[in-house]
């Protein structure tokens, strides 16, 4: 049974709802962003680089449907009001039951807006770079980073995200030891840096003859890709190697002398590339790579100076963010938020969002 006086309270509290949201989104950087971003759309030149005009066309159209949705609710919110004034007694069910059923729609749309407001990390707009590397575990392991690999790729398709392998490198047996991938989408480094951590696999192993139970191990690191603009690296800073890039398994068949490696002389950093046949394309993926380290790294160092650094990720026991259960009760439980799941085959088919809008809610309350 709805009232005028409760709907009015519901109405008060989505108002002030929408006036504290709408502070920690800036509407104005957004409407900002779409006239900048409307303004490269129209250049002469804007399709020269096709993959990356494709990017900020969808960016721009993602922004542009976000910030309308946001202006519908303000004109919807107003309207309810305008309504509940018609219902001036108690006897007009119709009209209260409509405005119930409308604020419920409201509520939902709200909340959906809402998660916008969590993305407001310096880096959250940027594209980003993810690596999975196989820990503890032997085979288990190698093949548990390929599952969570293909995991990703999955996610990115859903989001509609483009995707380019700079490094992978195949496991003898099964699996592979490790991958770095470039994710480009909107909010790619906002959703995916929920990601970053140990991963632990618990499940019958399919490698013994026994069918034993194994605990496995995969690390995920994910940084933001740094333009070139932003951190320069010069080539007096760093020692290149070039080497054979292996073939699938390791194998010497079908390989160049194109493979790249780094070594930042400051910091020791060391990345490699060899996913392309090109020499000049592996050199230029590795700077990319480099450059996110490094700006990795500064961020670490800020974090020490506040004392809230929590030192190196080890794909080992106790370090892991996020356990996956294959047997018994199956359940995929994130040890942060606590949140979980039990369809098990969805998680790993990319439905992680939940996850990831935990991980948001969770990391702006500690904030």
């Amino acid at each position: 049974m709805f009232s005028v006086e409760n709907l009015n309270k519901e109405l008060e509290q989505l108002e002030q709802k929408r006036i504290s949201l709408t502070a920690n989104l800036d509407l104005v950087k957004i409407e900002s962003e779409i006239v900048e971003l409307r303004e490269k759309m129209i250049k002469s030149n804007f399709w020269d680089n096709q993959a990356e005009a494709l990017q900020v066309s969808k960016r721009a159209e993602s922004l542009k449907k976000d910030y309308d949705k946001w202006q519908q609710n303000k004109i919807d919110l107003s309207e309810l009001k305008d309504l509940l004034d018609l219902a001036i007694t108690e006897d007009d069910k119709e009209i209260l039951a409509e405005i119930g059923t409308k604020i419920d729609i409201l509520k939902k749309s709200m909340e959906t807006l809402e998660l916008l407001t969590l993305y407001n990390g310096a880096y959250d707009s940027r594209s980003a770079l993810i690596s999975i590397s196989s820990g503890t575990g032997g085979i288990d392991a190698q093949d548990w980073a390929q599952i969570l690999e293909r995991m990703y790729l999955r996610y990115a398709e859903q989001k509609d995200w483009q995707v380019e392998i700079l490094d992978r490198l195949l496991a003898n047996e099964a699996g592979i030891k490790s991958v770095m991938m470039r994710m480009s989408g909107l909010r790619a480094y906002g959703n995916l840096k929920s990601e970053n951590g140990t991963h632990r696999l618990l499940r019958n192993s399919p490698f013994n003859a026994d069918n034993l139970r194994q605990t496995s191990f995969a690390s995920v690191e994910v940084v933001p890709d740094i333009p070139a603009q932003e951190i320069e690296v010069k080539e007096e800073d760093v020692r290149l190697d070039v080497f054979r890039s292996s073939g699938p398994g390791g194998q010497s068949v079908n390989t160049t002398d194109s493979a790249v490696r780094l070594t930042h002389l400051a910091s020791g950093i060391v990345v490699s590339c060899q996913s392309e046949r090109s020499q000049h394309q592996n050199k230029e993926n590795a700077f990319s790579i480099l450059r996110a380290k490094l700006k990795q790294l500064e961020l670490k160092r800020k974090e020490a100076e506040t004392k809230n650094i929590k030192g190196e990720v080890k794909a080992e026991w106790g370090q892991q963010i996020r356990s996956y259960w294959f047997y018994g009760n199956r359940l995929v439980k994130d040890h942060r938020t606590n949140y979980s799941e039990t369809d098990v085959d969805a998680v790993l088919a990319g439905n992680i969002q939940k996850f990831i809008n935990a991980y948001l809610y969770w990391k702006n309350s500690l904030e």
